[in-house]
């Protein structure tokens, strides 16, 4: 659910819409993605050049019309012009959730073009601030090798501690949590259906072992309800590139808004945007 940003402030006359006014809005991490989730990473990775393709499946009765066509499944998938890395939005393709909501954006890089399988992949549902995932694609494209390993699970702390957040007292070294205690990010066991290329988590799942881990982040405004939004990385992901996820959703800079989550209304601050 989504609500105009118009509650604290009188109404322009000169702007009879009032849900069509633009506020800076903080802290982004709860500021959700303004209904524009798709838009905002597609129109970035136009910008980077990245190719898109629509798939959809769907079933045809003889003699039935195109535009009567049962479509059973429709994905957009973006790919890098190197065709090392991809991102794929999933929500109207019958997504599989994180937590109990849908995904919609799934990225994933892979070592060279020879290899059909993705070294790692991420996962974000929707409310994600598009901001953050814009950076985060921003500083997969900039790698020369996307799959790479580079740095520590040092690199994601510092990044949320340099804007404030808190360590763990238990995990000081992977995991922290923002200053309201409504977000957190930790490096901790991979949810099931996660893609990565290394094979022992497949193994280590069906001997009943504990799992490989990797970074995942969510936020919580109330605690015990449904969470906002969630974002999954496979264990392979490199850490400078959650970093870089890291460092722009803790990000104190306001961002841009027209509409926000009703659960997170209260918690926000605003300025209109003139």
């Amino acid at each position: 659910m989504e609500a105009p940003l118009n509650a604290d402030f009188p109404l322009d006359p000169s702007n009879p819409n009032p849900a069509q006014r633009m506020y800076w809005v903080g802290p982004r991490h709860l500021a959700g993605d303004d209904g524009r989730l798709y838009d905002a990473i597609a129109d970035t990775l136009a910008g980077l050049g990245w190719t898109s393709l629509t798939i959809v499946r769907g079933r045809q009765e003889p003699d039935e019309q195109p535009e009567d066509r049962q479509v059973l499944r429709s994905t957009v998938l973006h790919i890098s012009p190197d065709a090392l890395r991809w991102a794929q939005w999933v929500l109207a393709d019958e997504p599989f959730h994180l937590g109990d909501l849908p995904i919609a954006w799934q990225i994933s890089a892979r070592q060279d073009v020879g290899n059909p399988l993705a070294q790692w992949s991420a996962y974000f549902t929707s409310d994600v601030p598009g901001e953050v995932l814009v950076d985060f694609l921003t500083a997969v494209d900039a790698r020369d090798q996307p799959a790479t390993p580079l740095g520590g699970p040092e690199l994601v702390i510092d990044a949320v501690t340099a804007h404030g957040w808190i360590r763990d007292i238990d995990q000081s070294a992977t995991a922290a949590i923002d200053p309201t205690f409504a977000t957190q990010i930790s490096l901790g066991d991979v949810p099931p259906l996660i893609q990565d290329a290394d094979p022992r988590g497949a193994l280590i799942s069906e001997a009943g072992e504990p799992g490989l881990v990797g970074w995942q982040a969510w936020a919580e405004p109330v605690p015990g309800a449904r969470c906002l939004w969630a974002a999954s990385f496979s264990a392979s992901t490199p850490h400078d590139l959650v970093a870089a996820f890291a460092s722009s959703l803790s990000s104190t800079a306001p961002v841009l808004r027209r509409v926000l989550p009703e659960s997170t209304q209260a918690r926000l601050l605003r300025a209109p945007a003139t």
